[in-house]
């Protein structure tokens, strides 16, 4: 005689390869904890993106400011300031030419060396920045 038995408690669940909700929920969750600290990374390169490229337009502006000191030779004595914007931040720039006096330079024979130092200062968050950069001219005299 033939028996019937049902098989169907053995088998298990229909889809033993399915996820539960608990296992979703928990992958969702590491899943918005990593896009969040992803999005924080990104903030951050923007904003380190964005100092560079100021900081490297007051590098111009200072290189851009002592060339124009060069081209006129021996530069007179002078201090001279302004204000160039860019991108809606403005840079206020001073540029200074001071006589160097230097007791060993004068004690040589030495004397007609000129410093040029720029200041560039702007607003950039909370506080104010800045960027110097100077050199020094000759007289066309010194040998």
């Amino acid at each position: 005689m033939c028996r019937k038995t049902d098989h169907s408690a053995e088998k298990g669940p229909i889809h033993p390869h399915a996820f539960t909700f608990v296992e979703v929920m928990i992958a969702l969750a590491v899943a918005s904890i990593s896009v969040l600290a992803l999005m924080r990374l990104h903030l951050i390169s923007i904003r380190a993106a964005d100092t560079s490229r100021i900081q490297a337009r007051a590098v111009l502006l200072a290189r851009e400011k002592i060339a124009e000191k060069l081209a006129l030779g021996h530069p007179a004595v002078c201090t001279e300031s302004g204000t160039v914007h860019e991108n809606n931040l403005p840079m206020h720039w001073r540029t200074s030419v001071t006589d160097v006096q230097s007791p060993p330079l004068t004690a040589g024979g030495i004397a007609g060396l000129r410093r040029i130092l720029v200041d560039v200062t702007w607003r950039q968050g909370l506080g104010r920045k800045s960027l110097q950069m100077s050199t020094c001219v000759a007289d066309g005299k010194i040998e």
